[in-house]
């Protein structure tokens, strides 16, 4: 598993640092295994690794946003672990055997741990890797059941369970500023942590935001006259959950604003939200949403990328199965409609070369005998067909019984027995059914 932990910290500017709650919903954009653990906030990432570009990729964003929230972050296998090294201050729980990492860690750094601290302190135990070499049988008559459970938890030994946090239906953060701001442009530096805690939920809801309101109160030692506070409401153009865009709009109507009274709050909140439909990706756009039909994207992305890139397959007028269809970049002729050249359903699988089969009181084998359903409808052609194999110019004419067969265990299959004059009368398997 992996496992993150964000420990908040004091930010500059601000009374105190982010609230757990408001962190474990800026959390839900990558992923919605997120817990609030005492003063942390935990998540398990290992489904999402693959979706944000590998675990690399997902440390850079987790890290950078965290580091704009004033969070510190740690990596580890179990929820636990994360946080006990986040208290440590390390960050990487990965970065050798973590029961080595653990064991050198203060008793503190665990809080089922620390609550026995006096006691476990008295028998001469200062670091997890000494709790956890006591005696399990003494330590369960002695201590309560979370003791144990946590150090197994933590170690990897027990699996961890946590009340995960849901998202909410509407978004609504306050941040207190360390001290009294004086002028409008002064806002921005707060209004920033709670605008990516605002981008975050609208990422985890797959929303992008048309209109927010930015509230602030004064400060108590106002005059009368100034009022509680002020607001702006921002409009974008189209919905978006991009920071630097909102954080570029409120800036530049905070540098028109003035301040009636020093101000020592900030909310926020997303007054306008509205589904967000990313943008698709593929080289082959929707029609319904585009207006282009798949040919002409398709010649459009043959124009960009070259004649060769794409390959149709086309039918031909050819009873024989291994010559019937033809991969060609040549534009498929329109309103034809090839004709069924055979007489039985045709497999869904063809194998490159038929298959020798076994045969007993001439009736072919194939993982058991073989029950003949359908057939014989035979097909002969090709020679005028030359085909060139090592040096050598090779004939291509066939004529054969195909059946469609019954195998017990390999189901329906598609067989024949070769007629050429000259040739053997054997059983060939050509094709399986879906």
């Amino acid at each position: 598993m992996h496992w993150a932990a964000l420990l908040p910290r004091p930010l500059p500017g601000c009374a105190s640092p982010i609230e757990p709650r408001a962190l474990a919903v800026w959390a839900l954009q990558f992923t919605p295994r997120v817990a609030s653990v005492e003063e942390a906030v935990l998540l398990e990432v290992e489904a999402s690794l693959r979706l944000f570009g590998g675990i690399e990729a997902l440390h850079a964003l987790v890290e950078s946003g965290a580091s704009e929230l004033g969070a510190q972050v740690a990596w580890a296998p179990t929820g636990l672990a994360a946080l006990a090294l986040a208290r440590q201050g390390r960050d990487d729980g990965f970065a050798g055997p973590l029961a080595t990492l653990l064991d050198a860690l203060p008793l503190e750094h665990l809080s089922a741990v620390a609550r026995h601290q006096a006691t476990l302190a008295r028998v001469g135990c200062r670091t997890l890797g000494q709790v956890r070499a006591l005696p399990r049988g003494g330590m369960a008559r002695r201590f309560d059941a979370q003791l144990l459970a946590a150090l197994d938890q933590a170690y990897g030994l027990r699996p961890e369970a946590y009340d995960w946090t849901s998202l909410p239906e509407n978004f609504e953060v306050r941040l207190e500023l360390m001290s009294r701001v004086e002028t409008a442009p002064e806002l921005l530096a707060g209004a920033r942590v709670l605008l990516l805690q605002m981008a975050g939920w609208l990422r985890a809801r797959q929303l992008g935001a048309t209109a927010f309101t930015l509230r602030w109160l004064h400060d108590a030692m106002r005059s009368r006259a100034a009022g509680e506070g002020g607001e702006l409401q921002i409009r974008t153009a189209e919905a978006t959950q991009n920071v630097e865009h909102f954080a570029r709009l409120l800036g530049e109507h905070l540098d028109k604003t003035e301040l009636l009274a020093p101000a020592g709050e900030l909310i926020l909140v997303a007054t306008q939200v509205e589904p967000l439909v990313e943008a698709s990706r593929s080289l082959i756009p929707d029609a319904a949403h585009q207006g282009a039909s798949t040919r002409l994207a398709l010649e459009r992305i043959q124009a960009r990328l070259g004649e060769d890139c794409i390959r149709r397959p086309q039918l031909g007028a050819d009873h024989r199965l291994e010559w019937m269809q033809q991969w060609t970049s040549a534009e498929p002729r329109r309103n034809a409609r090839p004709q069924p050249l055979h007489g039985l359903p045709l497999p869904t699988w063809v194998l490159d070369t038929p298959l020798r089969l076994v045969e007993r009181f001439n009736r072919p084998l194939y993982q058991g005998p073989l029950q003949l359903l359908l057939g014989p409808d035979r097909v002969e052609g090709g020679w005028w067909h030359r085909t060139q194999a090592d040096g050598s110019e090779i004939s291509c004419n066939v004529q054969r019984d195909y059946w469609l067969a019954r195998s017990e265990h390999a189901g329906l299959l598609w067989v024949f027995q070769a007629r050429l004059a000259g040739d053997e009368t054997a059983w060939f398997l050509h094709g399986h059914y879906g």
